[in-house]
């Protein structure tokens, strides 16, 4: 029995179950394509006097910048779709993101201002919950509004819905920027909590264990 509990801590519990993994790093790959394609095609044509850095862009040129963005849109949608399916069918939603005490999540605001948002490895508090729901809103924008863009005439009432394609720009820019501060703050977080990384890998909450445990 104590060889087990010991081999037990030593492969840690399941925190985050493989198809969270999976769709995590399939949506952070097409993110980050999205997004320096995305660069490349605003430099094209910019709303306003700046340029993004040619080495922070993908693409080459704008049709090339448009052929990964649109390959990364799709395979955005498609595996954000699978990733909303299961977090309903399974309550992986509710658990984790839904359920939020506005009083709770007031104070714990103020207490993680003050902490630089750590936290504790597979938990997930109110903050965390807000962010978390917001980047999937965010994620809708940027496709709907892409969509916008994309076929003005075809999709003319979801083009209508933005206020016609130059507000859909607007939109899909502050979109952008919006996804790049979570982007900032999600990474930040997951590189100052021990385990968070790797746990997004292996699945597994690493414990410690006990030196007299493993004699």
């Amino acid at each position: 029995m104590r060889l087990q509990e010991t081999q037990s801590l030593r492969k840690g519990r399941i925190i985050h179950p493989l198809f969270i993994r999976v769709t995590h790093w399939i949506n952070a790959f097409a993110v980050f394509v999205m997004l320096m394609s995305g660069w490349r095609i605003f430099n094209a044509a910019p709303l306003f006097n700046m340029r993004f850095p040619p080495e922070m862009t993908l693409g080459g040129w704008l049709a090339g910048a448009l052929a990964w963005h649109f390959a990364a849109m799709w395979l955005l949608a498609v595996n954000g779709l699978a990733y909303i399916a299961y977090g309903l069918l399974t309550g992986h939603f509710w658990r984790h993101f839904v359920v939020i005490r506005p009083i709770t999540a007031y104070r714990n605001l103020r207490l993680e201002l003050k902490h630089l948002l750590m936290h504790g490895t597979g938990e997930y508090n109110p903050v965390q919950r807000l962010l978390y729901l917001g980047v999937i809103w965010i994620m809708i924008t940027l496709v709907l509004s892409g969509l916008a863009m994309w076929k003005p005439v075809q999709l003319q009432e979801l083009a209508a819905f933005f206020g016609g394609y130059e507000r859909a720009r607007w939109v899909h820019f502050y979109a952008m920027t919006a996804l790049v501060v979570f982007m900032v703050i999600h990474i930040g977080v997951a590189l100052a909590v021990k385990g968070t990384v790797r746990s997004m890998f292996t699945g597994r909450l690493e414990t410690h264990v006990d030196r007299e445990a493993e004699r």
